[in-house]
């Protein structure tokens, strides 16, 4: 087991919970879907993120990271930048694939939307088997997260420390407070992918 430093991100779908019936064709068609937008955000992920593990609708992906390291932290939000697009095209794709079938699947795909969470600190990084397993206080934090008051459904919600590390600047950001469990008042910054892209026009 080593401790290392490092910037962690959920990638988490939207509207999934709804999006499954009890219907075996309409269950059958949503998995697809819901498959094949996972594979397509995490085919991107190869650098600098690599991906630990799948979580259902959700990935949860990592980088080792020294902190002063502004470049490497930007990279970082870079690729979140770029599952965005990704994820949207190959709705776009699938809609367009789809149109003939009238299961409840396949006709609210427009219901779903990507959003992400980005963190960053320490964590200890432990063989299980053929396992690499995520462990520490930063871990639970991210997961934590996903549960949020935030009403949009597609966003980027970052820690301060996320941010920071990557110096990006505040004031293209909006401030978001939570109330974690076993936490507490955690001070947030929050963005849509359309922000984002404006964001990193200027880095």
């Amino acid at each position: 087991m080593r401790l290392i430093h490092a910037y962690l991100v959920i990638l988490d779908i939207s509207g999934y919970t709804h999006f499954i019936t009890q219907r075996t064709v309409s269950l059958l068609h949503a998995e697809q879907i819901i498959t094949e937008l996972m594979e397509t955000v995490i085919d991107l992920a190869e650098h600098p993120l690599q991906v630990n593990k799948l979580e259902g609708d959700a990935a949860l992906l990592y980088r080792e990271w020294v902190p002063g390291e502004a470049d490497v932290a930007k990279s970082i939000f870079e690729q979140v930048n770029a599952f965005f697009p990704a994820f949207y095209a190959c709705l776009a794709r699938q809609r367009e694939n789809r149109a003939n079938c009238t299961c409840e699947a396949c006709t609210n795909i427009d219901n779903l939307a990507l959003k992400a969470f980005v963190h960053a600190g320490e964590i200890a990084v432990k063989q299980v088997r053929q396992f690499e397993e995520l462990a520490g206080e930063d871990v639970i934090l991210i997961h934590r997260l996903l549960k949020n008051h935030v009403a949009a459904r597609d966003y980027v919600l970052m820690t301060e420390a996320a941010r920071a590390g990557a110096l990006l600047s505040m004031e293209t950001l909006q401030k978001h407070r939570e109330e974690l469990e076993g936490v507490g008042e955690t001070h947030l910054w929050l963005t849509d992918s359309t922000q984002m892209r404006t964001l990193f026009d200027g880095l």
